[in-house]
């Protein structure tokens, strides 16, 4: 049988937010492994006005892919496919890796006949199978296309369907440190020396408040409530809040809560020196969000309210030591991003006592050294 060509260059189709990056991290490193010489770009969306893509936020110079194509996710402009089709070609990919979260059935055939027939790539890995194939309604709830435990009653985790995907390819070693490893710069981690200094506390509890979609958020009001609680509860811890600049406003409130020592770090940092702030803190606390994935690929314990808009386990903060609070409702799965007929009744049951206490089983799994001075 003859053997394959040699793998030159690799395209790596992959959509999505700093989540969706951070899930995907130990697949890339698997395809550094595998084709270390190998020029890897990676086709993904761009923001709107953005000259870079938030997968570029995650990944840095680390040296995971080589660079970055631009996709118009949903676009039906024939003359943007075929200039996108062109670039393509004229980088000429020995191989198309899919790493595409789960999309609606009817996409998978046209994007297929796309990088076949219209782009010429011949080999591909990755793609995805039967189950996610499956033809249902476009109203029907992801759970139709996604491996179901029915002894937790989880789904399966995202880095899991994506690694298992990539089985050709060699263990993706999910529970591997190394697999999640941003591979940080000494600039980003002085950057993050840098914010935390004036704090002169050795105990940090970082807090993400923020989120941009309706349906996700707690509220400004609860996260206040919380920090003021665990302040009391913890004198000898410092509070720092991360986010985008918009949800600097965000920060003031809840950081209105805390008698210690605190900032406010919403737009001040990249999401890599935010992930340099996170290698410092002992718990993160926050929604379904990209810092909370940014938190855990560092294996830092997350405390996470989270929407029941998905279905439970697909997108946890991945790892061990979490505590996700994930009201089961009637209308769970319902992905909605605003939620206007039952006004986010999934967040609003999720109580302020109930993720203290969370907050407090993650104290207690700790070592006893960093309970020196905390109140009970």
């Amino acid at each position: 049988m003859r053997e394959p060509p040699p793998v030159r260059r690799v395209l790596i189709y992959r959509f999505g937010s700093l989540g969706d990056t951070v899930f995907a991290l130990p697949c890339f490193h698997l395809i550094e492994r595998a084709f270390p010489a190998a020029e890897r770009v990676l086709l993904t969306n761009f923001p709107v006005h953005a000259k870079a893509p938030a997968a570029a936020a995650v990944l840095g110079d680390s040296g995971l892919v080589s660079g970055y194509m631009r996709y118009a996710a949903g676009t039906r402009d024939p003359v943007e496919l075929l200039r996108l089709a062109l670039r393509i070609r004229r980088f000429k990919p020995d191989l198309l890796i899919w790493l595409m979260a789960v999309r609606k059935a009817s996409t998978v055939p046209r994007d297929l006949f796309f990088f076949r027939r219209i782009c010429g790539i011949r080999r591909m890995m990755g793609l995805p199978d039967e189950l996610e194939r499956r033809d249902v309604p476009d109203n029907a709830s992801a759970a139709h296309h996604r491996l179901l435990d029915a002894a937790t009653g989880l789904y399966e985790p995202e880095p899991v369907r994506l690694a298992r995907h990539l089985s050709s390819l060699g263990d993706a070693r999910l529970e591997a440190r190394a697999s999640w490893d941003l591979r940080l710069t000494v600039a980003e981690r002085k950057k993050a020396a840098e914010v935390l200094a004036p704090l002169g506390i050795q105990h940090l509890i970082v807090c993400g408040p923020g989120t941009k979609m309706q349906s996700k958020d707690w509220g400004v009001e609860n996260w206040r409530t919380l920090v003021e609680r665990l302040g009391a509860r913890y004198p000898q811890c410092a509070l720092a809040v991360v986010g985008a600049a918009e949800e600097a406003a965000i920060g003031t409130v809840v950081l209105a809560g805390w008698t210690g020592a605190k900032v406010n770090l919403c737009g001040l940092l990249t999401p890599r020196e935010t992930a340099a702030v996170l290698e410092h803190a002992l718990v993160f606390l926050g929604h379904d969000s990209g810092p909370t994935h940014l938190a855990a690929s560092l294996g830092l314990p997350c405390v996470a309210a989270y929407s029941a808009r998905t279905i439970p386990g697909a997108f946890y903060p991945f790892g061990e030591g979490h505590q996700v609070l994930y009201p089961q409702i009637e209308c769970a799965g319902c992905y909605l991003e605003t939620c206007i007929e039952r006004d986010r009744a999934c967040m609003r049951s999720i109580t302020v006592a109930q993720m203290e206490q969370a907050v407090a089983r993650v104290f207690a799994a700790q070592p006893q050294s960093v309970g020196v001075g905390l109140v009970e």
